[in-house]
């Protein structure tokens, strides 16, 4: 909800800049460049970002400016966007036209997939919505394409926003598979089932792992889908039209480059450092918990540093990939981490673990224990005071590896909706989801179901509510504040109830984890969209599905 801001103090030649940003690292790397001075004069803090959705994983050139114009006139400055420009200046979820096309037998079977996107671009840079990921590996098919064109016009360049590509993709293939099933006689859920792909159908690699099949049966159970009047305008609540539609959802696992530094101090703390960000999606929380665990201590004992240049580099918080990517990173430092300290302990004439070998030696309860014998053992903070040191670290990091050549790793869900739409006024209210995903190793369940809720938001408002409207004569975007620029509030959002379906995947990192932050805006939508056709009998394809488009 923050608007792009930053501040920016220069101190002889060094920099320092406080941005609201998804990337220290990358606007480390895009000042330096823009204004020709050494990297290492150029430090980027950003403690907290006040949700970042995609547009705040690049450098606008406000940041460069602002940074200039403290260079010019020798003081801080601060530049804080107004909401207007956030429309204008630092990119938004590019226009597409996409069509889908499907050849089946009678009984539903895929023999033919084929997905094509197309969206405008700035003349001066391109960026293409990759509309047609999700038809490359959603669902079983002998024949697979996909394309993606640009158009240049004098617009402003797109960027990346809330599960870029798979999200706005997802609405065009599950739209036309509900229409699939409808063509065929088949149930929708039915359809997906008899589809299904136990391999990656573009590739034929096989799954890390998949339980979409168990997310169906979940999903559907909560909603009580088997009750369904498959008869489009056949359920009714009054005078309001009731329908019921459902979606799959998935989106890919991505592990980039992470470094990470854990220290144990002598008070028994230990301390973690990342040059990562929270973007409110609890960074914070998750570090601690994973640091907790791996070093046997409570979560309170442990202090998370993040959000700044000076410590070790980790990449984007952006495409679900920070808690794979900065969490195997604090696993690998925290190993080092403890071998360091068994190093210690192994010499000591002291410590009752002298003589064992430091790979015989693990970590509990904040002690060091042998590992055939965890009565055998001492505190940390014991050890550090004999060896008169203050702290003692462990540094790793993690990066994409061989098991990547080998599968195909993705996320997967199912989304169930609920709507009901006044035949009189075209209005439509979502009634209830249910939904269910496995991703992998959950961290933390609270603030993993708190990112599934955020984006089946994400995908009411995309459904029926956010539309960016441009005055063609002006090139002006009209709706340019959240007074015209209409998002779900409370009184939008039902309901929702989320199961997290347990999955264990040994290959994606070094965690098991696959992300969390933007699956639930995949398929959301097309539930919604799927939902207004069988309670309405009319399918619209262009969104968001608005009074006018069903009157």
């Amino acid at each position: 909800m923050e608007p792009h801001a930053t501040v920016a103090v220069w101190e002889g030649p060094k920099l320092t800049v406080y941005d609201a940003t998804q990337y220290v690292s990358g606007v480390r790397e895009s000042l330096a460049t823009a204004l020709a001075v050494d990297k290492e004069n150029v430090r980027v803090i950003c403690r907290f970002t006040g949700g970042g959705f995609g547009c705040k994983g690049n450098t606008w050139p406000h940041v460069i400016l602002a940074a200039a114009a403290a260079r010019h006139i020798g003081k801080p400055v601060k530049l804080v966007l107004t909401r207007p420009q956030m429309f204008t200046s630092v990119g938004y979820r590019p226009f597409t036209s996409q069509r889908v096309r499907f050849g089946a037998t009678k009984d539903g079977k895929l023999t033919a997939v084929s997905h094509t996107g197309v969206n405008p671009v700035a003349r001066y840079e391109e960026f293409t919505e990759l509309v047609g990921s999700t038809a490359k590996m959603m669902y079983a098919a002998p024949a697979i394409q996909v394309s993606h064109r640009v158009i240049p016009l004098d617009v402003q360049v797109p960027t990346y926003m809330r599960a870029p590509g798979e999200s706005t993709g997802s609405v065009a293939l599950e739209v036309a598979m509900d229409e699939l099933a409808y063509a065929v006689g088949l149930d929708p859920l039915e359809l997906r089932l008899r589809n299904h792909a136990d391999a990656d159908p573009f590739d034929g690699k096989p799954w890390s792992s998949k339980s979409l099949k168990e997310c169906y049966r979940v999903a559907a159970e909560k909603f009580g889908w088997a009750k369904r009047d498959a008869k489009p305008r056949s359920m009714r609540d009054g005078k309001l039209l009731v329908g019921w539609g459902m979606a799959s959802a998935t989106y890919p696992v991505h592990l980039f480059p992470a470094s990470a530094r854990v220290t144990a101090l002598a008070d028994g703390t230990a301390l973690v450092e990342v040059g990562t960000q929270d973007l409110g999606t609890g960074s914070y929380t998750v570090f601690g918990q994973l640091a907790a665990e791996l070093l046997g201590l409570p979560v309170e004992k442990i202090k998370c540093r993040i959000g700044d240049t000076l410590l070790p580099p980790a990449g984007v918080s952006g495409g679900s990939s920070t808690v794979g990517s900065v969490g195997s990173a604090i696993r690998n430092a925290t190993e080092k981490l403890i071998a360091e300290l068994a190093t210690l302990a192994v010499v000591d004439g002291k410590s009752p673990l002298k003589g064992l070998k430091p790979e015989e030696i693990a970590a509990a309860e904040g002690k060091l224990v042998a590992k055939d014998d965890p009565k055998r053992g001492e505190t940390i903070a014991d050890l550090l005071a004999r060896a008169g040191k203050r702290t003692v670290s462990g540094e790793g990091e993690a990066k994409e590896g061989e098991a990547k050549k080998r599968f195909s790793m993705h996320a997967f869900g199912a989304v169930f909706a609920e709507v009901a739409v006044d035949p009189d006024y075209g209005t439509t209210r979502v009634r209830r989801v249910a939904a269910a995903y496995a991703a992998g190793r959950i961290l933390n369940a609270k603030t993993t179901r708190s990112q599934y809720l955020g984006g089946i938001t994400f995908g009411i408002g995309t459904a029926l509510l956010e539309h960016t409207v441009t005055d063609h004569r002006t090139g002006q975007i009209v709706t340019h504040d959240l007074e015209k620029y209409i998002v779900p509030v409370n009184a939008d959002v039902p309901a929702i109830d989320v199961t997290i379906v347990p999955e264990e995947d040994p290959h994606t990192n070094a965690i098991g984890t696959k992300g969390v932050g933007e699956i639930g805006n995949v398929g959301s939508a097309a539930a919604v969209a799927n939902a207004i056709f069988h309670a309405t009998g009319k399918r619209v394809r262009d969104f968001p599905i608005t009074p006018e488009r069903l009157l």
